[in-house]
C-alpha cells in the first residue's frame, strides 16, 4: 500500500503552440507526481495547464490558488516550459514568460512579466518552494511591429533572483545557461527527462524513499550536459536553501518502480532539429513518401484510385509510380477530419461541458489531446510517438475524469465507431489494463 505525499502541491505549465514538446513535458511530470507508486502527490494538489489553456490569466490564477491552498509546511513545485525573453524597449528592460495567446505588441497584457511572477511567488506561504524553468527553446516569436523592441532568449527572470537568494527554502533550477538553447527529445526534453528520472529514484544520493532538492540539482547538472554533448548546462540556485524533501520516489517505499515509459529516450542532435513549423505532413516508415499540402477526397494517380484519409492497402510514391506496400498509411491534410471522428468526440465534448468549471479546465485539454492523437493516426501518422501519446492521454483522461475517460476508451475500442484499426487496438489495450488493475 503506497503512502500519500499529502504536503505536496504542484503547478505544471506547458504552452504548446510552436513548442509541442512542452505539453508532453508538463504532462509527464504531472503524471509522475500524481503516480501513487512514485511521488504520490494527491491528484487534486496537482494543477496542469497545457496548450491553449495555459494563458496568462490561467497561470496567474493558478499561482493565486497555490497561495490560498498551501501553508508553511507545504512543498510546492512550479514548472514552466515555454518561451522566456528579456525584452528591451524605449521604456527599459523587462523579462516575460510567454503563455498561450501572447501578443508581442501587447506583452504587458498578454504575457507574464518577471515582476508579476516573482510577486505571486512571494505570497505562497510554503517554506519549501522549487521553481523549474525550461525557457530557452529553439525557434521563437515572430516579428513584432513595436519599434525599438529587442528580444533576447533568457532562462531566468532577473526580478526573481533576490527572492531566491534570500530564502532558505526557495530553489530555482533553469534548463540552460544564458546563450544556450534547450534540447527537445522523445519522450521528453533533455531537461525534463532528468527531472522525471530523479523523481523515479534515479541518481539519488540516498535510497531511503525520498527525493531531495539536491538530488534533482545534481542529477540535472551531471546528465544534461552529457546527453547534449556539453551544449546545455542547467542553472542551479540552491546554495542558500535547505536540502528539503521534494517527494517520494516509490510511494513511500524504498525500491524504485522504474521509469514510466518503455522506449529508449532520444535527444535531438541540435536544438530545434525535430521542430518543423508551417507544414502539415506525416512521415511514414520504410520505403516512404511524405504526402503534404491540401490533399483530400479521392485522388487518382495513373490507373490507381486511392481514398485519402483512412487505412488502405497502402501506397508509397517511388519515382512517380504508386506501389503497394504494407504498414504504410496514406495520409491527408490534418485540417480535414472524417465525419466519423467528429461524431465520436461530440458526446465527449458534451460530457465535459457538464463538469464544474474548475474540472473543465483540466479535462477539456485532455479530451482535445485524445482527439488530436486519434486524428493523427486516422489521417496517417502511425509513428510510435503518436501511438504511445494516445495511450498515455487515454490513461490520463481515465485518471482525471473516470466517467468521461472510460466512455472515451470504450467508444474508441468499439469497431462500429468508424475508427482506424490501430486506434481500436490502442483503446482495447488501455481497456484491458484498466480491467486488470481493477481486479
Amino acid at each position: 500500500m503506497s503512502e500519500t505525499f499529502a504536503q505536496g502541491y504542484a503547478l505544471l505549465v506547458g504552452i504548446g503552440g510552436d513548442l509541442p514538446n512542452t505539453v508532453n513535458d508538463a504532462v509527464g511530470i504531472a503524471d509522475v507526481l500524481k503516480d501513487p507508486m512514485r511521488c504520490s502527490y494527491p491528484s487534486d494538489h496537482v494543477q496542469l495547464l497545457i496548450g491553449e489553456v495555459a494563458t496568462r490569466i490561467a497561470i496567474l490564477s493558478a499561482l493565486d490558488q497555490l497561495a490560498q491552498s498551501t501553508d508553511s509546511q507545504s512543498v510546492v513545485v512550479i514548472y514552466f516550459s515555454g518561451h522566456g525573453y528579456r525584452v528591451t524597449s524605449p521604456m527599459g528592460k523587462s523579462y516575460y514568460l510567454l503563455p498561450s495567446g501572447y501578443n508581442m505588441n501587447q506583452l504587458y497584457e498578454t504575457a507574464v512579466s518577471g515582476t508579476e511572477f516573482t510577486d505571486k511567488l512571494r505570497v505562497i506561504p510554503a517554506q519549501k518552494l522549487l521553481v523549474l524553468l525550461d525557457c530557452c527553446h529553439a525557434g521563437g516569436v515572430g516579428a513584432t511591429t513595436v519599434t525599438g523592441l529587442e528580444l533576447v532568449k533568457s532562462p531566468l527572470p532577473p526580478e526573481a533572483m533576490d527572492f531566491f537568494l534570500k530564502g532558505a527554502g526557495r530553489v530555482l533550477i533553469a534548463s540552460s545557461r544564458e546563450g544556450e538553447l534547450s534540447f527537445a527529445g522523445k519522450p521528453y526534453s533533455a531537461f525534463t527527462l532528468v527531472l522525471i528520472e530523479t523523481l523515479c529514484g534515479i541518481g539519488l544520493a540516498r535510497m531511503d524513499g525520498y527525493v531531495r532538492v539536491s538530488d534533482l540539482a545534481m542529477h540535472a547538472s551531471e546528465v544534461v550536459p552529457r546527453r547534449t554533448a556539453d551544449r546545455q548546462h542547467p542553472i542551479l540556485h540552491f546554495e542558500h536553501a535547505d536540502n528539503f524533501v521534494l517527494a517520494y520516489y516509490a510511494g513511500g517505499g524504498t525500491e524504485p518502480k522504474g521509469l514510466p515509459f518503455s522506449s529508449e529516450p532520444e535527444i535531438e542532435p541540435e536544438p530545434g532539429a525535430w521542430t518543423i513549423s508551417g507544414q502539415s505532413y506525416q512521415t511514414v516508415r520504410g520505403s516512404q513518401a511524405n504526402i503534404s499540402g491540401d490533399v483530400q477526397g479521392l485522388t487518382q494517380v495513373g490507373d490507381i484510385n486511392m481514398q485519402v484519409g483512412f487505412f488502405q492497402p497502402c501506397w508509397t510514391i517511388l519515382g512517380g509510380v504508386m506501389q503497394a506496400q504494407r504498414d504504410i498509411v496514406v495520409s491527408r491534410d490534418f485540417r480535414h477530419e472524417s465525419d466519423a471522428l467528429t461524431q465520436v468526440f461530440a458526446d465527449l465534448v458534451e460530457r465535459v461541458r457538464l463538469l464544474p468549471a474548475d474540472d473543465q479546465v483540466v479535462v477539456k485539454p485532455l479530451v482535445e489531446q485524445v482527439h488530436s492523437q486519434t486524428q493523427k493516426i486516422q489521417t496517417g501518422d502511425a509513428s510510435h510517438d503518436v501511438q504511445s501519446g494516445l495511450e498515455r492521454r487515454l490513461k490520463n483522461l481515465v485518471a482525471m475524469a473516470p466517467d468521461i475517460g472510460e466512455v472515451a476508451v470504450a467508444t474508441l475500442a468499439d469497431p462500429s465507431a468508424g475508427i482506424a484499426m490501430l486506434v481500436r487496438k490502442i483503446a482495447q489495450k488501455v481497456q484491458n489494463e484498466l480491467k486488470s488493475s481493477a481486479k
